[in-house]
């Protein structure tokens, strides 16, 4: 499908002075659940605690799911829940086959798709492709065998550089700080190879040039396709072919950007990064498009892939390759008019050149969280996590903006993901102690960066309960701040205004305006064409967004279907539409 650029009058109410530049075409009749699903992400040692243990796990996870159902999404992705020594809190997998006791066992997997589905809501697991933990069987092995051994042949080792193989083989650097390269010592004491890991000492990367990976990886994605779960969301995407040739990479790349440090570090390489992106990904996914094709129903591959451009990012949703790609330049980008503009024309152009849908996300696991992100100074993808010491995001700006953007985002066709606790304009754990944080980008860096601990806190449930409900004993593994109070979920429920209500009504309005399978459209001249304001028309519903300084009337004729806040009256009764506030208004079609 080629993209749409086309300019037209188009009436809005009783209104014929505007101009429409239709970007997207609707999606065709009986469109794949994949193509318009809200997903829900549910981060399992977050999310709700069914012992006592402090640690969320599976029933309680299936305990919570009608809270999930009654919300309106379609579909929840669940983060890692395998066997795991949690080093970097399940993304280091010993067993893919098998749950962590931490989180319940195979039986409570089974129950919890069992129970989604019954509720109408279908089931994402997490694939961690790129690495295993050095707990794995596998990498136990390699570690007993001798170099050039098959099962050394699994992961990446290499002989040293320099003086007895004292240098490492390269000098590539961890995504979560510091070297990529490990050296192991032989079972008789001696030095002996190195082994890659573009994140955590306990993250060996596979070797996928290797068949037997290849096919091992089939194996898995046909053991949780047989217990029924509905799709893949596939981990460092673009992270599982490497350049053979291991060039030198001094560049660290950020987890959450894809891009260089700094602007030194730009200049020293502008080619392709050796171990990011590499075309040789597509064949693997090509092969895992065939291994979902042979089960019944729609099941879905997901990437999470932070490459270059959005043209990159299209590659993997080609039609034999993956169905969904998280459009992280949508999350990354400014509080700005004119740049979210360019950011979604972007992406549904690039997506719609491949026939694939967009898929929008504000927040995640691995980013500030967006009602905080967006009441920072410089507004986009943020830091890698906020300190005490660090500046403190205006929260009341922070929340206002970010449910403004969530009438934004599930304004636009496609799909969309909502972060657990995103319904409640949960903002991020800004002061969260030093000595409690696990994550090892906090470690690695020496505190330098505090890493993404802060929004991977408990979920609170009930305001006046011990740990918020998250837990019976109030235990939770990570500190909850005391002011999380008002954010709970009793506290908000059936609460006119509250942003749980909030993204109840916007998910019940993109269901019944079929908003997912809709066209997009850029009205101009409306509101005194005031370039601050988004003016985003998708079939019967126009979503009006103020991005500026300065209060914007809304025409009579432009009846509110819903807002991100109270809308003051202008003497005349008019709505205002204030600054980061957005309106959704029903409009007719010409």
């Amino acid at each position: 499908m080629e993209a749409v650029t086309a300019s037209q009058s188009m009436p809005l109410g009783t209104l014929d002075q505007t101009t429409s530049t239709l970007i997207h075409r609707p999606a065709g009749p009986d469109a794949q659940w994949w193509r318009t699903a809200v997903i829900y992400q549910i981060y399992p040692r977050s999310f709700a605690d069914s012992d006592g243990d402090g640690m969320g796990d599976l029933p309680g996870i299936t305990a919570r799911l009608p809270h999930l159902a009654s919300l309106g999404v379609d579909a929840i992705w669940l983060s890692p829940f395998y066997t795991s020594p949690q080093h970097d809190a399940g993304y280091d997998v010993a067993d893919y086959r098998e749950v962590d006791p931490r989180f319940g066992t195979l039986a409570d997997a089974d129950a919890l798709i069992a129970r989604a589905h019954q509720l109408g809501l279908r089931v994402i697991v997490d694939l961690v492709p790129n690495h295993t933990s050095d707990e794995h069987v596998w990498f136990q092995a390699a570690l007993a065998s001798a170099p050039g051994s098959a099962e050394r042949n699994r992961y990446i080792f290499r002989d040293g550089r320099g003086t007895d193989g004292n240098e490492p083989p390269t000098n590539w650097v961890s995504t979560f700080g510091g070297r990529a390269w490990s050296r192991i010592t032989n079972p008789d004491g001696t030095p002996g190879q190195w082994y890659l890991h573009m994140f955590d000492t306990h993250q060996p990367d596979l070797n996928w040039e290797n068949e037997e990976v290849r096919a091992e990886f089939d194996d898995v994605l046909r053991f949780w396709l047989d217990r029924g779960v509905d799709g893949f969301r596939v981990d460092v995407a673009n992270g599982l072919i490497k350049d053979q040739e291991f060039p030198d990479w001094g560049i660290r790349t950020e987890m959450v950007s894809g891009q260089e440090d700094t602007a030194e570090d730009a200049a020293e390489d502008h080619a392709q990064a050796p171990m990011w992106d590499q075309p040789g990904v597509h064949e693997v996914y090509r092969r895992w498009r065939q291994v979902l094709t042979g089960y019944e129903g729609e099941r879905a591959l997901v990437a999470e892939a932070w490459v270059e451009s959005l043209e990159s990012l299209a590659r993997y949703v080609r039609p034999d390759e993956m169905h969904q790609a998280f459009n992280f330049d949508f999350l990354c980008t400014p509080w700005d008019a004119a740049r979210l503009r360019a950011s979604i024309t972007g992406g549904l152009n690039s997506s719609d050149a491949v026939g694939a849908p967009t898929t929008w996300v504000m927040s995640n696991h691995d980013v500030v969280r967006a009602s905080s992100r967006l009441g920072l100074a410089e507004t986009g993808k943020g830091p890698n996590g906020i300190g005490a010491e660090d500046a403190q995001p205006d929260a009341d700006l922070g929340l206002r903006r970010a449910r403004a953007a969530a009438l934004l985002m599930l304004a636009l066709p496609g799909s969309a993901y909502l972060y657990q606790g995103e319904e409640l304009g949960l903002p991020e754990h800004t002061t969260l102690p030093d000595d409690v944080r696990e994550d090892p980008t906090f470690h690695r860096t020496g505190g330098e960066e505090k890493g993404r601990d802060g929004c991977r806190v408990p979920l609170p449930w009930e305001a006046d309960a011990p740990g918020f409900g998250f837990s019976a004993t109030g235990a939770t593994w990570l500190p909850q701040p005391a002011q999380w109070a008002p954010f709970a979920r009793d506290a908000q429920e059936g609460v006119p205004g509250s942003t749980l209500e909030l993204y109840r009504t916007a998910l019940r309005l993109r269901r019944d305006f079929e908003l997912g399978a809709g066209s997009l459209a850029w009205v101009d001249g409306l509101l005194g064409g005031a370039e601050s304001v988004l003016a985003a028309q998708n079939g019967e519903v126009l979503a009006l967004v103020n991005l500026g300084t300065h209060t914007v009337p809304i025409p009579e004729d432009l009846p509110v279907l819903l807002a991100s806040a109270n809308l003051p009256h202008a003497d005349d009764g008019a709505a205002l539409l204030e600054p980061d506030v957005a309106v959704w208004v029903q409009v007719t079609q010409a």
